[in-house]
């Protein structure tokens, strides 16, 4: 693969992002009374298991964590708005942002019980990855703790190819993380996009919101 041409690639922009379903905002406090019901809701031991913090325990704590948040350049955040309701029902991020290479990672994603196991999850995934490999970047990468069972099946159904495994690469929280390693390139992306636009449509969900076709479907 020639690259002799190559240069540094754009930071990605702080600036919404808009699909049919939800819509993703820089993080701000203006996203904190939702975001935190998102993120307390039933379950948010569960939610809250694999990533770097530990769910809220109170609306300082959680204010807090928005201030340092928002501010971040890396990671990079965002919060995923319900278009039909105007709520903040999750959050995700753009880091290790590597511009002389071309890579950019997805991760700090908590999606609310609002997003999980919905077209609006799928479409945020969507709408970074579009706006990553837009940008002219080379590699959009998903990381998880090797005992997430369902964050490793999430990233396949999203499309993303196992790399592999970084054994004993973190401490976190006190344990240790083996690091399954998952990746999608801007080749990969030329073949997914359509399959996402394709499942995405409208036509592809009933009265109800449930899928006709797999998004997996559209790409065999």
């Amino acid at each position: 693969m020639d690259l002799a041409d190559w240069s540094a690639r754009p930071r990605p922009v702080r600036a919404p992002r808009e699909g049919c379903y939800v819509r993703l905002e820089p993080l701000g406090h203006q996203h904190a009374d939702t975001l935190f019901q998102a993120a307390t809701a039933g379950g948010a031991e569960d939610r809250f298991r694999w990533l770097f913090e530990s769910a809220p325990r109170n609306r300082a704590e959680f204010d807090a964590w928005i201030e340092t948040a928002s501010a971040s350049s890396d990671p990079l955040f965002f919060a995923v708005i319900d278009k039909e309701t105007g709520r903040a029902e999750g959050r995700q991020a753009m880091m290790r942002i590597d511009q002389a290479h071309g890579v950019i990672e997805i991760g700090n994603i908590m999606w609310g019980p609002a997003l999980q196991q919905t077209r609006m999850a799928t479409e945020a995934l969507y709408l970074f990855a579009d706006h990553v490999f837009a940008l002219g970047y080379r590699c959009f990468e998903w990381r998880c703790n090797d005992l997430n069972a369902s964050s490793k099946r999430a990233a396949i159904r999203f499309g993303f190819q196992p790399e592999g495994l970084f054994r004993q690469h973190m401490v976190v929280k006190g344990a240790n993380r083996d690091t399954a390693w998952f990746a999608m390139t801007d080749q990969d992306w030329k073949r997914l996009c359509p399959s996402y636009q394709a499942w995405l449509s409208p036509d592809n969900f009933d009265a109800y919101g449930r899928q006709v076709r797999k998004l997996e479907d559209y790409r065999s």
